[in-house]
């Protein structure tokens, strides 16, 4: 099995006058977990779009498991290649279950319903994201915090091999900021699949991510390995503010100064 899952080359995304990257290339493998950092208004959702196919980029390719992504149909890039949006409106009423079982829809058949092994996916991911005991309850009723891990848990049931996600940890708190962003991580090292995720807490990413993507604006961005990328000189530069690494507890924490 291919373990590059997406990758990019030569990749030059544009919003507007505003260029996102120029000649963007990264290779995103199973078992990694990737990262993108930048300022607001930068283009990180843009580029996000653009490497999940649901934008052209300028110039260049994405390639999804050794496929173009543009020759893809939406069905087939659905069951490798999961979005998770950074705002998810719930337009339709339904229940927590119901919901968390849109992720199948991939799998399923025209006039095809769900069956128990989808269900019995959809409630295992409910309860890693501990909603379990809410399956009844109207998407409606929920708190901010639980409609957002309802929007991973619809990802989990999903199963993908390839997640992207927009601040994913919008609205939680940091007990479940730290769950759910280990629970990612457990299942990238165990479920063969790959993670990139926008944040905007550098200490999340450097406890979570291996390899990051800076997006500097203008199109300069910069591509590695947490170790060679994350440092004090690099996020002065990304954020325009003095940025300090402090150390303790065992590890590097950084903080604007």
């Amino acid at each position: 099995m291919n373990d590059t899952l997406l990758s990019a080359r030569q990749l030059r995304v544009e919003i507007g006058d505003i260029r996102v990257c120029d000649n963007l290339n990264l290779d995103l493998r199973a078992g990694q977990n990737w990262g993108l950092l930048g300022v607001n208004g930068v283009g990180k959702t843009t580029l996000l779009h653009t490497l999940a196919g649901l934008r052209l980029p300028a110039s260049g390719q994405v390639m999804l498991i050794d496929r173009p992504i543009v020759n893809l149909s939406r069905r087939d890039v659905a069951r490798q290649l999961g979005v998770l949006f950074q705002g998810e409106a719930d337009d339709f009423p339904g229940t927590v279950l119901e919901t968390a079982l849109m992720g199948r829809h991939p799998f399923l058949g025209r006039w095809q319903w769900e069956g128990e092994k989808d269900r019995a996916l959809a409630r295992a991911a409910l309860r890693d994201v501990g909603l379990d005991g809410l399956e009844q309850r109207q998407v409606s009723t929920l708190s901010g915090g639980e409609a957002r891990r309802l929007a991973l848990a619809a990802l989990l049931t999903q199963n993908p091999r390839l997640l992207l996600l927009d601040e994913p940890t919008n609205h939680l708190d940091p007990h479940h900021q730290i769950h759910l962003l280990g629970l990612l991580g457990q299942r990238v090292t165990h479920a063969d699949c790959g993670l990139l995720m926008i944040l905007h807490d550098i200490n999340l990413a450097s406890r979570f991510c291996d390899h990051l993507v800076l997006l500097f604006g203008d199109g300069e961005n910069l591509c590695g390995p947490v170790s060679e990328v994350l440092n004090t000189e690099n996020l002065t530069r990304l954020y325009g503010h003095p940025v300090i690494a402090v150390e303790g507890a065992g590890r590097v924490v950084y903080l604007p100064e």
